[in-house]
């Protein structure tokens, strides 16, 4: 990480000590940013114009209903793709320090927590063996990583992109040419496509989507291969050979290919979030290559720090504030401070208040913890 004189200070100092890339950080804090709150402050803002770009902001921060891409569509295989990118860096500090065995331990016992948090963070037993997710956004990430992780410690970068050209290419086959009883093979519709017809019949208990969930049982594959996209990326920034301007410009170059490319599968396998395909990987995490080459460019590269800080805040501490924002309920807690009589009195903008509030307790919260150095780690 390169030095400079707008880092120095007892705000970076943590990041410093550590060896960390703090665009990582910045880039999980600028995903979960969206995720926090400010998706509503967009859309509460829309509501008080009727300026297109305004509308346009505000359809961007919501996913597509099927077929498509959109901003808020990235949001998810972006925490993926950057889980695959932090586990090099992590693993490897392990693989160090204990040996490969104690690596292994720590992915498996992350991957349990996150699996248990993932069906707490949905109920858990609150209401009954029926209402329990077995499969969620948390259980997807901890899944993802776990299989990226193991094939990060026991396979070299041929058998991992082997591994996930076969995902892809074996997802998009299974899709493609497996018939759906009573449709047949080949349809992607919603509720007719094999992925969704594979939950209906075994996956038990709740799915977000009534017969079938987004982050499903076939689908999850896929999602594995996002993964292996980050661990590509971040093998690439762990090579010491080549320069730091290099590794951005090819890491947003090899962006804009796999944007290409996945959008040229889309014209036979169309890009859904919703059963996670094998063109929305493409197109996904080309976007997120492209992101993580500009943040690392500007940040670490460039030494352009201070603006970044408030997203460091999140991105230290994302599962904490992901929860939270859950459980604790911060619009609630919003509407408490400037609700009632205040958004009354702001007319047209209150709501916006409301969500601006609500963000910025996000952005106190995480800063608290920053500030004190407490970092929850799974």
């Amino acid at each position: 990480m390169s030095d400079s004189g707008d880092s120095k200070g007892p705000a970076s100092r943590p990041e410093e000590a550590s060896g960390r890339l703090l665009s990582l950080d910045a880039l999980r804090g600028f995903d979960m940013f969206w995720i926090v709150g400010a998706d509503a402050v967009v859309r509460a803002w829309a509501k008080t114009t009727s300026w297109g770009p305004a509308q346009v902001a505000a359809r961007q921060v919501d996913h597509a209903d099927w077929a498509g891409f959109r901003f808020y569509d990235l949001i998810f295989p972006l925490f993926v793709f950057v889980v695959g990118v932090s586990l090099v860096f992590s693993l490897s500090r392990w693989v160090e320090r204990g040996g490969r065995g104690r690596a292994v331990r720590r992915v498996v016992q992350r991957f349990l927590l996150l699996y248990l948090l993932g069906i707490v963070y949905y109920g858990g037993v609150s209401e009954s063996w029926e209402r329990i997710r077995l499969l969620g956004v948390l259980q997807r990430i901890g899944l993802a990583y776990l299989a990226a992780g193991l094939l990060f410690l026991f396979c070299g970068w041929r058998v991992r992109l082997a591994v996930t050209a076969g995902l892809l290419i074996g997802y998009w086959a299974l899709m493609t040419f497996v018939p759906v009883p009573g449709v047949g093979a080949g349809d992607i519709a919603e509720g007719r496509n094999l992925a969704n017809w594979i939950d209906q019949q075994y996956l038990p208990w709740r799915k977000w989507d009534g017969t079938h969930d987004p982050e499903g049982l076939l689908s999850t594959l896929p999602a594995i291969a996002t993964c292996l996209l980050g661990v590509f990326a971040g093998n690439w920034l762990r090579d010491g050979r080549f320069s730091g301007s290099g590794k951005a410009v090819s890491l947003v170059l090899a962006g804009v290919v796999m944007v290409a490319l996945g959008w040229l599968w889309s014209l036979q396998f169309p890009v859904i979030k919703k059963i996670w395909t094998s063109s929305f990987v493409l197109v996904a995490g080309g976007y997120s290559a492209v992101l993580l080459g500009v943040f690392y460019w500007v940040i670490d590269v460039a030494g352009v720090r201070r603006w970044a800080m408030p997203l460091v805040w999140i991105g230290m501490n994302p599962i904490a504030i992901y929860v939270i924002h859950s459980w604790v309920n911060l619009p609630g807690l919003a509407r408490r401070l400037v609700g009632g009589p205040v958004q009354q009195a702001m007319g047209v903008y209150g709501n916006l208040l409301g969500a601006v509030v609500a963000l910025g307790l996000c952005f106190w919260i995480c800063g608290f913890l920053y500030r004190r150095r407490v970092f929850l780690r799974l």
